[in-house]
């Protein structure tokens, strides 16, 4: 009798915990050091934020994909650079590839240098930091372009369209 009470409590403790997506738990950035491991979390199974911490050069187009929360908000960043204790960029760098699609909702490239063509899918995407880009920026749709933001010192060497 005893176990039969102590199984419907677990059974009932189980059905009223709440659902979790993947995305929701993960909350430890993803580091990236060579190609493969960039693509994995670029990917739909990786973390909000991909830190590179040394230039990186890729021969593949790259797709930044999956939506991913950072503090209870739509949230996804690729940080190409190391921070100081105020969290300002210590050091930048350089992430080659010969194009970036976008597909995650508010995506931003912070504090570092792409060098290629961006394609930006999905709306709410940034650069900040003093981002640049060394290529240029297509976007699918009026509501993906009407929802960039690009932030101080950011700088764009080819055409946004």
């Amino acid at each position: 009798m005893k176990s039969k009470a102590i199984l419907f409590i677990l059974l009932v403790s189980l059905l009223l915990s709440p659902a979790v997506s993947a995305q929701d738990t993960v909350s430890s950035a993803s580091v990236a050091v060579d190609q493969d491991s960039l693509v994995k979390a670029m990917g739909p199974e990786g973390s909000w934020i991909i830190i590179i911490q040394q230039d990186l050069t890729v021969d593949q187009d790259l797709v930044l994909a999956g939506e991913f929360k950072n503090r209870g908000e739509v949230a996804r960043e690729v940080a190409l650079y190391t921070s100081a204790e105020d969290h300002s960029p210590k050091a930048r760098f350089t992430l080659t590839a010969p194009k970036l699609t976008i597909k995650s909702p508010n995506a931003t490239l912070a504090a570092g240098t792409f060098i290629g063509d961006i394609y930006v899918e999905a709306e709410g995407f940034s650069l900040e930091k003093g981002f640049t880009v060394d290529g240029n920026i297509h976007f699918a749709n009026n509501a993906a372009k009407e929802s960039f933001t690009a932030g101080d010192n950011v700088t764009i060497t080819g055409s946004i369209d």
